[in-house]
């Protein structure tokens, strides 16, 4: 037990006391952050009692926390071993795809008659970023938010909530496995595409660009786990 703590002190931090109204968002957002960098790997267990001596609070914010990663699909739940780190990428991240081109279709629908210059310019800014940025942990972060800007204006805030928790999802996988892909970095056209459309109150335009663009995501994916079924 304290060796496993002590690991995940070196992880997370801790030591010091979280105050109690803090205690869950503070737990799962330094669970998070490590899960999404890498430093908590895929398949190892969280266990609520170390994670509560770690931050010194009582067991229920760290439950909260789990369940609020699990529904980020970063954690399971697995018989006799509890919440565990999920896997990078699952089996069903084709059908994942084909579920992003509904929703952030329809996000993009409602979201583009309301964006602003100043939308337009944000959206602009992140595809600047990506065209020189090569570190694959930044890579991920700045496609989400590119993503997002556009959708942000989109009246329905649990379209954006579902849409957040999949970007999260392929944020985490493309930190690692941009390389695995056969992508040194991703390619700006479609965003680009994206982003004019947008521009131009081009809704229907927009709709087409997005759905090419998820559709090549998914043969991606769908080739990677091919390979990694065949290794």
């Amino acid at each position: 037990m304290a060796e496993k703590t002590k690991l995940l002190s070196d992880i997370l931090g801790g030591g010091e006391q979280v105050p109690p109204h803090l205690a869950r968002s503070v737990i799962e957002e330094r669970l998070r952050s490590a899960i999404l960098d890498g430093r908590l790997a895929p398949g190892m267990a969280l266990r609520q009692q170390e994670l509560a001596t770690l931050f010194g609070v009582s067991r229920m914010p760290v439950r909260e926390a789990l369940r609020q990663l699990e529904a980020q699909s970063l954690l399971q739940v697995v018989a006799h071993k509890g919440a565990v780190v999920a896997p990078l990428i699952g089996e069903d991240a084709v059908d994942t795809y084909a579920l992003r081109v509904l929703l952030e279709s329809e996000a993009l629908r409602q979201s583009i008659p309301l964006l602003d210059a100043e939308d337009i310019a944000m959206a602009r800014g992140y595809i600047a970023e990506l065209e020189n940025e090569t570190r694959h942990a930044e890579i991920g972060r700045l496609n989400r938010l590119f993503h997002m800007s556009l959708y942000s204006k989109a009246p329905n805030q649990k379209l954006l909530r579902l849409i957040e928790n999949e970007l999260n999802e392929e944020e985490r996988f493309l930190r690692f496995h941009l390389s695995s892909m056969g992508l040194g970095k991703l390619t700006q056209d479609d965003h680009i595409g994206l982003v004019d459309a947008a521009n131009d109150k081009s809704v229907e335009d927009a709709i087409r660009i997005l759905e090419r663009h998820l559709n090549n995501g998914a043969k991606t994916i769908k080739a990677y786990l091919s390979r990694q079924s065949a290794e």
